[in-house]
């Protein structure tokens, strides 16, 4: 009996000690599919300081919009005339365009918004906004570049775009390059540190090659920070999905340029096929209704390439969780590293999709089970391309997982090379003299944002890509120019780059 005192008092130790060790150590949660990340109380956050331009350049441009009284001569109709009278009465922060032309680039809106917001309200944001130059990460430049390009595109003299006599829109990004480039903060860092929101591949058109040292925000691009379109369809939550009777939708313009070659291959092998539907248009006012019910009702949703290798039809899918179908050999996508698209999207190589029968055959071999595992990730997802936070004129708390924050992300991740790159330029030794060994390279002067959309029957062969050719950039001490071959691939990048202008002015 005394024997089995101590037997009785070692259980009860040791299930006092499994339970404490179960109420501090908890069973791990289902998988997530966005990558784990301290807390922002614990976590380092991204220090950034807000260059000086007037309200002009930015808020001011929302004033000057919401005040025209024609519509945008690109669709002929004002999807904001019903929104106008209350927008235009409002202080001292308006509401972002609902036009889907301009509404798709709105990045630039939310990210000022987050760094307006007075300090109290901005505990989910991973960005902390300082006042001190020297306590920065990087220096954030508050010009509404995609508002000014639009409102010049729709709105401006016909034809005056490429041209910077009288375009309102070359003005202002003389204004905003000039006063950004004579700042203590540009001269310190050669504008290394400096961000752009640069969504709209015209944006800044006329001044990219003057800003080129700085991180942009682009929708397409391989040496800076990519970030998602803004979604033009409300977001469908996993509850409220229903029974999807179609395979495939698609709703875009069946002509597109350079990967308008693979788009219309496609449509003329799927337009009718049974199970999938083949739209012509863009889910403006008068097309969203019908996008909505063709992404809700349909089990896949193609995205081929456009003018850029992704757009706001992608998110659009996402948010209405319809399967996307990517057909593309290579795709950039964003923030890639932080979530997974083949966990919720289909990704076809061109030369199966464009197989007869192939890309149907495909989609309806893939199961049931496989089809609700796509959808339960893709709705974990979902906040990920939420730009919104709820608040009037953008002023108040981010979503801590929304799209804003995942860009303060990004961008925090290019931190430790923004200033290597910093530290180098500093003892970067200056050439000395014909005979010396040393030479040093002059600011690229062409360095541009790199589209998926090339001239038709172009290659990449043919047509350089700019964001990585700095050939003819380099000034030897014996004073020799360009070759004629560097000359020429100048040449080209400037035919590639006025090519996308023309062809920007389209629907999507």
């Amino acid at each position: 009996m005394k024997a089995s005192v101590p037997l009785v008092a070692f259980i009860l130790l040791a299930l006092a000690l499994l339970l404490i060790s179960s109420r501090f150590n908890p069973s791990p949660s289902p998988k997530s599919l966005l990558s784990s990340s301290p807390t922002l109380q614990s976590a380092p956050r991204l220090k950034v300081f807000v260059a000086d331009l007037p309200r002009s350049l930015n808020y001011g441009l929302l004033d000057e919009y919401w005040a025209l009284s024609t519509p945008d001569s690109r669709i002929g109709v004002d999807p904001d005339a019903g929104l106008r009278p209350a927008a235009a009465a409002a202080a001292p922060w308006k509401p972002y365009p609902e036009n889907p032309l301009i509404k798709q680039y709105n990045a630039e809106y939310w990210l000022l918004g987050d760094l307006e917001t007075p300090g109290g309200r901005r505990g989910s944001s991973f960005a902390e906004r300082v006042y001190d130059l020297d306590r920065a990460d990087v220096v954030f430049v508050p010009f509404f570049a995609t508002l000014s390009a639009e409102m010049e595109l729709g709105w401006g003299r016909k034809g005056g775009f490429l041209k910077k006599e009288g375009n309102e829109d070359y003005r202002r990004q003389r204004e905003v390059v000039d006063r950004i480039r004579e700042s203590e903060a540009w001269r310190r860092s050669g504008g290394r540190d400096h961000v752009f929101v640069l969504t709209d591949p015209v944006a800044t058109w006329h001044v990219r090659s003057e800003i080129a040292p700085a991180v942009l925000l682009v929708v397409s691009l391989l040496k800076d920070v990519i970030v998602p379109y803004t979604h033009l369809l409300p977001r469908l939550r996993l509850s409220e999905n229903r029974h999807r009777r179609n395979l495939l939708y698609f709703k875009g313009a069946k002509h597109r340029h350079r990967g308008g070659l693979v788009r219309e291959k496609l449509w003329d092998l799927l337009v009718d096929e049974p199970g999938v539907i083949m739209e012509e248009g863009f889910p403006n006012a008068t097309g969203r209704e019908q996008s909505i019910k063709g992404m809700r009702s349909s089990e896949f949703c193609l995205h081929p390439a456009g003018d850029t290798p992704t757009s706001c039809r992608l998110f659009d899918a996402i948010l209405s969780l319809c399967i996307p179908v990517i057909v593309s050999d290579e795709i950039e996508l964003p923030f890639e590293g932080m979530i997974d698209y083949s966990d919720f999207s289909v990704f076809v190589p061109v030369s199966k999709a464009l197989q007869p029968k192939w890309l149907v055959n495909y989609l309806r071999s893939i199961s049931e089970q496989r089809k609700r595992r796509y959808r339960l990730n893709m709705a974990q997802v979902q906040r990920v391309f939420e730009y919104d936070n709820g608040n009037p004129g953008g002023i108040g708390p981010v979503p801590p997982d929304g799209a804003v924050n995942h860009i303060w992300r990004k961008i925090y991740q290019k931190v430790p090379i923004i200033r290597e790159a910093m530290i180098r330029e500093k003892r970067k030794p200056e050439a000395t003299g014909s005979k010396g060994r040393f030479l040093r390279l002059k600011e690229p002067s062409s360095l541009a944002i790199v589209l998926s959309a090339r001239p038709p029957h172009s290659s990449s062969r043919n047509f350089p890509r700019s964001d990585i050719s700095i050939q003819g950039q380099i000034t030897e001490a014996k004073g020799k120019q360009p070759n004629s071959k560097n000359k020429r691939m100048d040449e080209k990048s400037t035919m590639h780059h006025n090519w996308i202008v023309k062809h920007l002015l389209h629907e999507e």
